[in-house]
């Protein structure tokens, strides 16, 4: 029985890239009954560039495009990145030309997912993405595949390893944000201009990503919510260890009665908890189906291997003729999911105070809280070294973040604080 030979074409040869190439050349048979994947048309921006892989003997394109359409290309693999420009014109390209897509690329889906699949469907050609969202961890063919059974009611997770590396060395080492990143730089954990990670857009991208798979919806990342861990302090960290919690920077994705709520905060997590747990570079996520209950499931969000590997098996998916709408739903019924109102949106919360040292100022707090209707679950004070004041903690019962931000916007009037108080989210998980 004759093999068929795959041509694949791969735009961007950065880490992934690489990786792909390498494993694509070690192991062309790799995908189960689906023939030979062999690499023969690549394009980067610097051709000349040193890699770990020789590229001699494969065809050169300058421009992504014409690789994305070349008549020798049979699967599109897509590694540039950026969510509009090459990347996007050359995906584009390749769908119109009826040729399958593969791609890493968790902007591109995440802003441009239902043109996209619009342009794939009616093609009648796959667009696959599985390494766009934590890697080498199947956290998109989960939901895309083992999830079709049930109805999902949420995700919530750490999506990118960058930030849950920095908050986990700020808390073993006691040392500032600012030290901490440049040490992430440092050691390849963070990229120059960190803002896309530690702003929380890249774990919003993510997020996105699989709120559209769990919710049947087109990908609305303009209307996630978005707060990174900059403002997170070594204080704070301390603080909530105190109160037997660990910040995260979660990202979720849930169904409400109005419309969805897809958030990215620097929360507090119960020590214990498999995501308080989590530490270093690793991804984590929560899936709760109404039938199925809660998924757990934890790896690399990120590195050649892994996300080779996840692109290697959407390649295989290509290869052995496996077909279903881009995002649950055909792209024609495809709507933007719809913001939870902040009014809407109800949660605990960490407020933390910087205060004069003098009497009479916990009463005033408390007092500001009860008038705006906030219950407070927890207090502490705790006299800290350098702090220019003295913090005070306190965790509330679940409020309406519209009360929360009221009662916060009049206790940083008061006479005796020093600072607008600090909020951080208390995750519900």
């Amino acid at each position: 029985m004759s093999v068929k030979t795959w041509r694949v074409g791969v735009a961007g040869l950065g880490t992934v890239g690489g990786g792909l190439l390498q494993f694509l050349a070690e192991r062309p048979d790799f995908a189960p009954a689906g023939g030979r994947a062999v690499v023969t048309g690549v394009s980067a921006r610097n051709r000349s560039r040193p890699r770990p892989v020789d590229i001699s003997g494969l065809t050169w394109f300058d421009d992504p495009v014409a690789l994305a359409t070349s008549p020798e290309t049979d699967i599109f693999v897509e590694l540039v990145g950026g969510s509009d420009g090459p990347a996007k014109a050359a995906v584009e390209a390749a769908l119109k030309a009826g040729k399958p897509v593969v791609t890493a690329n968790k902007a591109l889906i995440a802003e441009h997912g239902a043109e996209l699949a619009a342009l794939a469907e009616s093609a009648g050609v796959p667009l696959l993405f599985e390494a766009a969202v934590m890697g080498g961890t199947p956290a998109v063919k989960m939901l895309r595949e083992a999830m079709v059974g049930d109805d999902v009611r949420g995700v919530a997770g750490i999506l990118n390893g960058t930030c849950n590396f920095i908050l986990s060395e700020m808390e073993a080492k006691g040392l500032p944000f600012a030290e901490v990143l440049s040490d992430a730089q440092r050691m390849g954990y963070a990229e120059a201009d960190p803002t896309m990670d530690v702003g929380g857009f890249d774990a919003a991208h993510k997020v996105s990503i699989l709120a559209a798979l769990a919710f049947g919806c087109a990908p609305n990342f303009a209307a996630a919510e978005i707060e990174g861990i900059e403002g997170v302090d070594a204080l704070d960290i301390r603080m909530a260890k105190d109160l037997g919690y660990r910040i995260r920077l979660v990202a979720s994705a849930d169904r409400a009665a109005d419309g969805v709520a897809v958030r990215v905060h620097p929360s507090l997590v119960p020590e214990g908890h498999p995501l308080a747990e989590t530490r270093g570079a690793l991804n984590a996520l929560f899936i709760e189906g109404t039938r199925i209950g809660r998924i757990f499931i934890q790896g690399p969000g990120a590195g050649s291997g892994p996300t080779a590997a996840a692109v290697a098996a959407d390649i295989a998916d290509v290869m052995t003729g496996a077909t279903r709408p881009v995002f649950q739903a055909p792209a024609e019924d495809l709507k933007p999911f719809v913001a939870v109102a902040p009014t809407k949106r109800v949660g605990k919360a960490y407020l933390r105070l910087l205060v004069k040292d003098q009497p009479g100022v916990i009463a005033a707090v408390s007092e500001t809280l009860a008038e705006c209707g906030v219950s407070i679950d927890s207090f502490l004070q705790k006299p800290v070294e350098d702090a220019g004041g003295v913090p005070i903690v306190l965790t509330t019962h679940a409020i309406a973040e519209s009360v929360l931000t009221d009662a916060i916007n009049r206790i940083e009037k008061l006479p005796a604080v020093l600072e607008r108080p600090r909020l951080l989210r208390i995750a519900r998980i």
